[in-house]
């Protein structure tokens, strides 16, 4: 069987064209998650988070956390009342905005605990915003969430 040039030429073009088409379905359909939906407003707040960052790398005692049997333990510094003490614990998991979670500080003893039931398995940037009177702080770090043990 003989292909004249013309032939060659379309089945050339037409493969090429089927191609960008396909790759373009691929990419339009594709997950995109953004740290957070209003990017542009977080900026502007982003010398207040510096600032908050500096006052709880100062405190004497800092904020800390650690994943136990339980849960998502913090531990908030000794020196500050639970009454007095507010804010909240964000967990964002950069791979899926879906598992990211919001837990508000409840305070007991100087530490939290946060139910391992509520929180998917995974690696999560944890962002603790809070509040002792009326100075803030902000500290953040990462946990790994092991699966669940049945």
């Amino acid at each position: 069987m003989k292909l004249n040039w013309k032939a060659l030429i379309a089945a050339v073009y037409v493969s090429f064209v089927s191609m960008i088409l396909l790759l373009v379905g691929m990419s339009a359909g594709q997950k995109i998650d953004l740290v957070t939906d209003h990017y542009y407003e977080e900026e502007l707040k982003f010398q207040g988070k510096i600032d908050k960052a500096q006052r709880a790398a100062e405190l004497p005692e800092p904020l800390s956390w650690q994943i136990t049997e339980s849960g998502l333990l913090v531990h908030y510094p000794a020196g500050f009342r639970d009454g007095d003490i507010s804010g909240e614990i964000r967990l964002y998991c950069p791979s899926d905005d879906r598992n990211d979670r919001q837990f508000a500080i409840r305070s007991n003893n100087n530490g939290q605990t946060v139910a391992l039931s509520q929180i998917p398995a995974g690696r999560y940037k944890i962002q603790v915003d809070w509040k002792n009177g009326d100075k803030t702080y902000w500290n953040e770090g990462v946990v790994v969430i092991g699966p669940k043990k049945i």
